[in-house]
């Protein structure tokens, strides 16, 4: 890869891989220093990554160091997860949004990924495999699983308006 290549790259891509880790972790400054981390990685092993698969790569190192950083989060905030359970919930109609928020927010790291690759982000299941490392049936089975989840409890009695 080129230095034009990779400038292009950096125009092409930056925006999506952000928003892609955005979503997911939501807190901006964290995701910019992901982004930030891919880029870096990108242009350090530029001579290795052919231009056609930078797409790829760099949602594959964003996707590992996002999920590093959760996990690191996880460890340093021992917070008490049942605590967010137990709140009372607003009525249906306040805000579609923060339901959907919701219902993502209950699906596993994985699973909020595939979702928001292929549903958000509209990627082929060939990419998204790529990106995690899954296989093309994972991406299949994993993806359903996680519409099944957002269904289930999309569609709930308290959810409905």
């Amino acid at each position: 890869m080129t230095e034009k290549e990779y400038n292009q790259c950096v125009d092409q891509y930056a925006d999506n891989v952000y928003r892609f880790i955005v979503k997911n972790l939501r807190h901006e400054e964290d995701a910019r220093d992901i982004v930030q981390t891919a880029f870096e990685k990108l242009w350090r092993n530029r001579e290795a990554v052919e231009n056609e698969k930078s797409k790829s790569y760099l949602f594959t190192v964003a996707y590992n160091q996002m999920i590093d950083h959760i996990r690191k989060v996880k460890r340093i905030q021992l917070k008490d997860d049942f605590s967010e359970d137990n709140r009372t919930q607003q009525p249906a109609n306040a805000n579609l949004k923060k339901v959907l928020m919701e219902a993502l927010n209950r699906l596993n790291e994985t699973q909020k990924s595939l979702v928001m690759l292929k549903d958000y982000e509209g990627y082929s299941y060939e990419e998204i495999g790529e990106i995690m490392g899954l296989n093309e049936s994972q991406v299949k089975v994993y993806l359903h699983r996680a519409r099944l989840t957002l269904r289930t409890y999309l569609v709930s009695p308290e959810n409905l308006g």
